[in-house]
């Protein structure tokens, strides 16, 4: 069925195993961008307040995935704590008022920022387009081929770009590290070059925590400080489906 359920004349011979993919989804900013737009915390923040990420998974994915409305760790890491970690919702208003606070009330002087992004999210980038166009951010969008996404993002010429990282082990450490000042790409995968001082304290902290319980810690408050900063708009989390005979 299109909510990812199973018809029921099939119920008696298959069932379908839904867990966690391990992948965040997301769209970057780059913070050390020329460009003082997105370099405005406020203006990325009324960005993520801005689109309604329940209805975009429910109608473009149906329902497939876990809205991205808590921090860059994704459901299934040890780490991850939907309670602790509070992102972003749909919150026109509140974001309309950001956009006065950043000295652009109802958009007027904010100039188009252009997302760049792969044709396998076209859709989901036109659905935050249409929704932004209404609180007055107009976006515009670049469509290039995956290989061509990624060297762009690895050197730095795309200041708003399609993003997504699956865990390369299960600890929330390896999505946090996307946002540790020393690994600023080329050096390292932090593409949006994020860098805050309390955030690299943190993470050099639980790198020598034997306790699960307090490096756990560690990481929610560093997810939710990265997320108060905005560098990235967290879009979702992914699910795996499988299929199978019982």
């Amino acid at each position: 069925n299109k909510d990812g359920s199973l018809n029921s004349k099939y119920q008696h011979r298959f069932h379908i195993i839904s867990q966690p993919y391990l992948n965040t989804e997301y769209l970057g900013f780059y913070t050390s961008s020329n460009d003082p737009i997105i370099r405005n915390k406020l203006i990325r923040q009324a960005i993520n307040m801005g689109f309604d990420r329940v209805k975009m998974i429910r109608y473009l994915r149906n329902n497939i995935g876990i809205p991205g409305i808590y921090g860059i760790t994704p459901p299934g890491i040890p780490g991850y704590d939907a309670t602790q970690v509070k992102g972003y919702t749909y919150q026109p208003e509140k974001a309309r008022a950001l956009l006065k606070q950043a000295g652009y009330a109802n958009g007027k002087g904010l100039p188009p920022i252009t997302v760049y992004t792969n044709p396998s999210y076209l859709d989901l980038c036109k659905f935050m387009q249409h929704q932004l166009s209404e609180i007055g951010i107009k976006i515009n969008i670049d469509v290039s081929p995956p290989a061509t996404l990624k060297e762009m993002v690895a050197k730095s010429k795309a200041d708003f770009f399609r993003g997504s990282w699956i865990a390369d082990y299960p600890d929330a450490e390896n999505f946090l590290s996307l946002f540790y000042t020393p690994n600023k790409c080329p050096n390292g995968p932090n593409y949006t070059h994020y860098s805050n001082p309390e955030f690299d304290e943190l993470y050099v902290k639980s790198q020598s925590v034997q306790q699960d319980s307090l490096r756990n810690l560690y990481y929610t408050r560093m997810d939710q400080l990265m997320i108060q900063d905005a560098p990235v708009i967290v879009l979702f989390y992914d699910r795996i489906l499988r299929f199978t005979q019982k």
